[in-house]
């Protein structure tokens, strides 16, 4: 007969943590740095902190902020609706469909977002008048492509696109990392395609879409900068326009820098609770 054995046949040896000197040497490293970095610019002359102050809150600077947060509203809406449609095509059955998503996917993922905005505000020298008919028949609508596109118009479809492509391969990574027994089962009761996409699969993949989302949300709004370089008067060209009359170039970057961290710690927390709302229920 065997004889069982107890924890108490054994002796008890206390737990002793390994003392890890090497992460407390690096983390006083790391705050001595960020120390002497922040006595170093809030005690440097050239910051001008009182030229930082009174163009914070300026109307100015508050309306580049404005024109900011809702062209990125704005791209993000387009970059949404722009990757649910591509992202179908390029989960779908069908070669020719998924073979066009392919490609809108690699030309504006492939080209940087400063060329395409470029290649709009001067598309009025490959196409001068957009008209809207019938092909070799009468004209229904007919406009100057400057007057149609502009700054706005090409901020928007230029970011919109690029943002499309990149919209898309998120919403496809949340659709595969959805099992393929919902859509099994689904079909085998007799639910429809389209159905079971909006209703069973896409409500599932929030929960991967959602972080990388917000991820890109935060490189849209970022990607409002670029549109310096066509003049639209967003936070950083209101910034660069004063600090080009006044010369006070990094007391203005610094106010641009403050309102860019603002919108994005914002961002972050709401990202935080959408993702612990959508997680309810869901183990860790």
């Amino acid at each position: 007969m065997q004889n069982s054995i107890s924890n108490a046949d054994f002796p008890r040896f206390p737990i002793v943590r390994r003392k890890n000197y090497g992460t407390w040497i690096a983390a006083a490293f790391a705050a001595i740095v960020a120390i002497y970095l922040v006595i170093g610019l809030a005690f440097n002359p050239a910051m001008n902190w009182d030229v930082v102050g009174a163009y914070l809150f300026s109307p100015l600077i508050l309306g580049g902020l404005a024109t900011t947060l809702w062209i990125a509203l704005v791209v993000t809406l387009v970059g949404l609706v722009g990757g649910l449609i591509v992202a179908l095509m390029r989960v779908s059955g069908n070669p020719l469909l998924s073979g066009l998503a392919q490609s809108f996917i690699l030309v504006f993922r492939a080209v940087p977002a400063l060329v395409w905005l470029l290649f709009w505000y001067f598309i009025a020298i490959l196409v001068p008048v957009i008209s809207i008919g019938i092909p070799f028949g009468p004209t229904f609508y007919s406009a100057n492509t400057n007057d149609v596109f502009g700054q706005i118009g090409a901020a928007i479809i230029g970011l919109g696109l690029v943002e499309s492509a990149y919209m898309a391969e998120i919403i496809r990574g949340g659709i595969l990392s959805v099992g393929k027994g919902q859509t099994e089962a689904s079909k085998a009761l007799g639910i429809s395609s389209a159905r079971t996409m909006f209703v069973i699969v896409l409500p599932q993949a929030l929960r991967s879409i959602i972080p990388a989302f917000a991820n890109e949300l935060i490189n849209i709004l970022k990607g409002t900068s670029l549109l310096i370089i066509i003049g639209v008067p967003e936070l950083m060209t209101v910034a660069q326009d004063i600090y080009t009359a006044n010369f006070e170039q990094i007391p203005l970057l610094t106010v641009v820098c403050f309102w860019y961290l603002v919108i994005c710690g914002l961002m972050g927390v709401v990202q935080n609770r959408l993702e612990k709302h959508i997680n309810k229920g869901t183990a860790r």
